[in-house]
């Protein structure tokens, strides 16, 4: 049976946003499976994940809080930590500012689910996309992250026997991540810096190492962005 025409373009947008949140999805549910799984395991309550992932929705720091909330660790540093891993997204929303919907509800909630993926599937969208759509495909990429959390929770408090080295799945996926990186850049530069920050970290304040190599790669790559831009700058205006 043919569909009438002016059914057709109140459905396609919504296909599309469908068909770009499929691979999130593919990553999201696994992942945030893992977390819950981690979170339980820890001690936690089951609905504690899905709460975390319905209000903090941090990806990679809400990994690192696992272990940190396990250590019995003060909330300080856990908040200098989160901000730290999540400082990118200031960069990341600074290019999206002409894509943001001029509702302050859109633009609040855009701007809290800015994540990785979030990033990656807005800037994909049309010129013309509706705020609807933009703030659409936000949402459904939050959904698949808290049916993740949900399904590991629930799976971590009816297993009694811990599974370790599942704690591994998120470094596997930034060593896939650093690969792909390179393989795109073509450069060990930014794999370098890591592993000095991290090195000097170690040395100098062991106990906070994570965060001080990530603070030390923070401030690595605003200094050699910039070298790299004068030089761009330079390269196209010779006198």
């Amino acid at each position: 049976m043919s569909v009438p025409p002016s059914a057709s373009p109140a459905r396609a947008p919504w296909q599309r946003l469908w068909s770009l949140s499929l691979p999130v999805a593919m990553g999201y549910l696994p992942l945030g499976a893992v977390f819950g799984f981690l979170l339980v395991q820890a001690g936690a309550a089951w609905w504690l994940g899905p709460l975390a992932s319905l209000f903090v929705f941090a990806g990679a720091a809400q990994f690192m809080v696992v272990p940190m909330l396990a250590a019995g660790l003060p909330l300080l540093p856990i908040a200098v930590a989160t901000l730290v891993i999540n400082l990118r997204h200031i960069f990341y929303g600074l290019s999206l500012l002409h894509r943001l919907p001029s509702a302050w509800w859109a633009r609040a909630y855009l701007v809290w689910a800015l994540t990785d993926e979030n990033y990656s599937v807005i800037t994909a969208l049309p010129a013309r996309a509706s705020t609807a759509e933009i703030v659409g495909v936000a949402a459904l990429n939050h959904f698949w992250w808290i049916l993740g959390t949900v399904i590991g929770a629930l799976a971590g408090a009816q297993i009694t026997t811990a599974w370790a080295g599942i704690d591994f799945a998120l470094a596997a996926l930034f060593a896939v991540l650093a690969i792909e990186q390179w393989r795109a850049a073509r450069t060990m530069v930014p794999i370098l810096v890591a592993g000095v920050a991290y090195a000097v970290a170690l040395v100098v304040l062991p106990a906070q190492a994570l965060v001080v190599s990530i603070a030390l790669t923070v401030a690595a790559g605003l200094v050699l962005g910039r070298h790299q831009l004068a030089e761009q700058q330079q390269a196209a205006d010779p006198s």
